[in-house]
Order: structure tokens, then C-alpha cells, then sequence
């Protein structure tokens, strides 16, 4: 019995050792794939400078990349200030976060609190729904529902609205994102102990005085989390602004104009026929550089906020 034991141990040995290296195989083609997409990025980035210096990068306050391909063409100098992409990405961002931020945290708590079990069981998987949607269609949305009506409401108010406007694509992209809130964050109110809720309404607090005082304080590291995670999403996001506001590089914080971000910059710099010696093209590995490099560095204090918060609770 012992010598058959040893033998069936013996004949998985091999099968374990091929998924052991197929697994680390698959981890360091992980890293080396991202160490790669992180260079080209750097190393086209470092030719755009040779072009465009630094300082008129991130403190010019005029984007019109538009470069002659040849010497004799008219036009064969542009602007590269990518602070106008820049405001319009925290536009679009602050007003995203607005929408999603109160009707996230607040559906997370109704569902971590005050919904039944059956009702939760219907609640949140429609809810999540609203995640697996593609966001061409919120797009589609955006220019076709919520533009005009933001137009046509402008109008009647007196105000001068743009066909395609900042409000239109936050509105929108704040939908899309409720989903991501409210998800991490239901986990982390149910992930509160129960102890905490008991010594509350023990004390003759009420169920409301005791989310408000007790369970969203303690859960504050984790809903911060979700807050950046959510805000990094919505930088990252192309499609409804591309279709709801627009590709006007304006620097104003007036949400009722046109405005344009990083990520749709990119999209209109490398669709087409392209000349990768040209500044109008590198640019655009630059504004990858900083969109990832922002995204990196919120998702980092996001993770570090989320680790915290378990290690005092698990």
C-alpha cells in the first residue's frame, strides 16, 4: 500500500512540475510584456522631446499638433501645450466622479444595510449590468439622447450650449462608473464586523445614526479606494468622450463647452496614415506616458488605501 502511495505521488510529481513552469512562464511573459509596452512608450516619448521640449509639454497652454509632413508644406510648425487635455480630462473626470460618487456610495449602502436578501439578489446583479455594457454605446447615448436634451434645455434657459459638451460626456461617464463604486464598496461595508453594528444599536442608536456615525467611518479607507479606482477609469475612458464632447482642445472650465481629453488626443493622433518621425505623431506616446503614469499612480494610493483597510479588519 505505502509503495503504491509513493508511486501515484510519483506520477503527479511531473504533472505538477509542468504546471508550475507553465505558470511561471506565463507570470514573467506577464511582466516582460508590460516592461515592453513601458518602453516603447519612453523611448518614442524621448524622441518627441528632441522635437518639443519638456516645459511646453506640460506648460503650454495651446494644443494644434498639426505639423507638415514636408519641408516645403505650409504649417510645418504646431502646438503641443497639453494643458488644455489636461483640464478637459479633470473636467469630464470631477463631473463623472459628481454623478457616480453620492448614487454609488449610496446604492452600496442601501444594499450592505437595508436591503433583504432577496432583494439584494435581484438589485445588485442589475445593477452590475450597467458594467458589462460597452461604452460605444453610452457613447451612442451621449450624442444621441443626453446632448441634445442638455442643448435644448440650455436654450430654453437662455444659455449658450455647444452641440458637444463636457457636461453631456460626465454625465454619461458617471453612469457608466456607478457600477465599480458601488460594487467595492458594498464589499467593503459588509467586510465592517457585525460587533461594531451590535455595540451601536445596543447603545440605542438608530440603524441610520449608526451607518452615519459608525459603519461609513469605519469603511472610509475602502470607499476612498473605490473613489480613485473609479477616477482612474474614468481618465482612461475614450469612447464617450471621442462622441459626446468633442475633439476641440479648449482650456475652460465651462462644463456647457466643448472640450477634449488625453485619451481622445490619442485616438485622433494614431488613427490614419501615420509618419512616426514626425512631432504630431510622437506626441501622442507622450500623452500615453502621462495618462499612464497618472493612472499608475492613483491606482498605487488606491491599493494602498484598499490594503490598509484589510489589514485591520481581516
Amino acid at each position: 500500500m505505502v509503495q503504491r502511495e509513493i508511486s501515484l505521488t510519483g506520477r503527479k510529481r511531473p504533472l505538477e512540475t509542468l504546471l508550475k513552469l507553465a505558470l511561471n512562464l506565463a507570470s514573467v511573459l506577464a511582466i516582460f510584456v508590460t516592461l515592453g509596452i513601458v518602453l516603447s512608450m519612453v523611448f518614442e516619448t524621448w524622441q518627441f522631446f528632441q522635437k518639443v521640449s519638456v516645459a511646453e509639454f506640460l506648460f503650454g497652454l495651446e494644443w494644434s499638433p498639426q505639423t507638415a509632413i514636408r519641408a516645403d508644406q505650409v504649417g510645418s510648425s504646431g502646438s503641443f501645450g497639453a494643458v488644455p487635455l489636461i483640464a478637459g480630462t479633470l473636467l469630464i473626470s470631477t463631473i463623472a466622479m459628481a454623478v457616480a460618487a453620492p448614487i454609488g456610495l449610496i446604492s452600496a449602502i442601501y444594499l450592505s444595510e437595508y436591503a433583504s436578501a432577496r432583494m439584494r439578489a435581484w438589485v445588485k446583479p442589475l445593477l452590475e449590468l450597467l458594467a458589462g455594457i460597452p461604452s460605444v454605446v453610452y457613447g451612442f447615448f451621449a450624442a444621441l439622447v443626453v446632448a441634445p436634451f442638455i442643448r435644448m434645455t440650455g436654450g430654453q434657459l437662455g444659455l449658450e450650449v455647444a452641440s458637444e459638451s463636457a457636461l453631456a460626456a460626465g454625465l454619461v461617464m458617471g453612469v457608466m462608473i456607478i457600477p465599480l463604486i458601488s460594487s467595492l464598496s458594498d464589499d467593503v461595508l459588509n467586510a465592517v464586523p457585525n460587533a461594531l453594528r451590535e455595540a451601536s444599536l445596543g447603545l440605542g442608536a438608530t440603524q441610520a445614526e449608526t451607518i452615519k456615525k459608525v459603519i461609513v467611518p469605519a469603511a472610509i479607507p475602502g470607499i476612498a479606494g473605490s473613489f480613485l479606482l473609479a477616477a482612474s477609469a474614468a481618465i482612461g475612458e475614450t469612447m464617450i468622450v471621442v462622441m459626446a464632447a468633442g475633439l476641440a482642445a479648449n482650456l475652460t472650465a465651462n462644463p456647457l463647452e466643448a472640450v477634449t481629453t488625453v485619451t481622445a488626443q490619442i485616438v485622433a493622433l494614431l488613427t490614419g496614415d501615420q509618419e512616426f518621425d514626425s512631432a504630431k505623431t510622437l506626441s501622442a506616446f507622450a500623452l500615453g506616458l502621462l495618462l499612464f503614469t497618472t493612472t499608475l499612480i492613483l491606482n498605487i494610493i488606491a491599493m494602498r488605501i484598499v490594503n490598509k483597510y484589510r489589514e485591520q479588519y481581516d
